[in-house]
């Protein structure tokens, strides 16, 4: 199994860590807040110093709130891309950029980025850049735009709505000429889905694992994390308190077979590793479809 980026083969025998490297002052977390490109720099290469396999980068936080105009996404983003895909530590780290803009992804991927992040679900014009340049890319479930407030939409069961979405999404993409082996399927934690349908996911992952491409899981310091720590969604931990909480979840999703896990701490990290030695890559592919294809179920169409 292997994920295909701009420039290289990502080998996905064993699982990937993604360090997150946030070029903000506001993302939930105090701990990700890089605040500058140059920053965001020494963060990323302290992350890849480290041992992790990739870096995710952004400049936008995806909580809710006001627009954020291309340009002024794209000067905190394209500095911090270019300083991490071309600087030494990070030489030979994939640097993904995590952007729901086109223009601000086109200008990513001509800075150095070998894959785009795209938590707004998709559009015609993000699958074509992606299909012409040969990138990977993260295709997250969201119901609507991205950085707008909503409540969860009630699902009848939500793995397999997930997997009516993803059979739609992708089949698109494919009909605008995005490979396969390009694309990873994110089930977006948090994103338009309770507490409750976010622990059904991780219960049922290996049936998302059984599409075909890529499975791609950012869940490090959650908001469900926060309420199952807590024991209520009103009094939830904050962030700063979802470490192992975090630790615990990324375990049990590599157990399950996710391929490519969005963290921010070392213990997360850890887990990573720990758990997919001990998961190996024998009993990886155990969920996946003889075809190797996603299928949109008929209610996709």
């Amino acid at each position: 199994m292997a994920w295909k980026l701009a420039d290289r083969t990502l080998d996905l025998e064993l699982p990937v860590a993604a360090g997150i490297v946030n070029v903000t002052t506001d993302s939930i977390f105090e701990g990700a807040r890089s605040g500058t490109p140059e920053q965001a720099v020494r963060d990323g290469r302290r992350l890849a110093e480290a041992g992790f396999d990739m870096l995710d980068v952004g400049a936008v936080a995806a909580k809710p709130g006001p627009p954020r105009a291309a340009e002024d996404e794209a000067a905190l983003l394209v500095p911090a891309i270019a300083g991490l895909a071309g600087g030494p530590a990070g030489e030979g780290v994939p640097v993904s950029a995590d952007t729901f803009l086109v223009e601000v992804a086109r200008a990513a991927l001509a800075a150095g980025a070998a894959v785009v992040n795209d938590i707004s679900g998709g559009s015609d014009e993000m699958f074509e850049l992606v299909a012409g340049s040969g990138c990977g890319y993260v295709l997250m479930h969201i119901e609507g735009p991205p950085r707008v407030r909503r409540s969860p939409p009630r699902y009848a069961d939500v793995v397999d709505h997930l997997k009516a979405w993803f059979g739609g999404r992708v089949e698109r993409a494919l009909a605008l000429g995005v490979a396969e082996e390009q694309i990873a399927i994110d089930p977006g934690l948090d994103f338009d889905l309770s507490m409750e349908d976010d622990l059904e996911i991780l219960r049922r992952l290996d049936e998302l694992r059984g599409l075909g491409p890529t499975l791609y899981v950012s869940l490090s310091r959650k908001d469900f994390i926060g309420a199952v720590a807590a024991g209520s969604w009103e009094q939830r931990l904050p962030p700063g308190e979802r470490e192992w909480g975090t630790v615990a979840a990324t375990a049990l999703a590599v157990r399950s077979g996710a391929d490519v896990l969005r963290v921010h701490d070392r213990s997360a990290l850890q887990a990573v590793r720990v758990a997919g030695a001990i998961r190996g890559a024998s009993g990886k592919d155990a969920g996946r479809l003889t075809s190797g294809a996603i299928r949109p179920t008929e209610d996709a169409a």
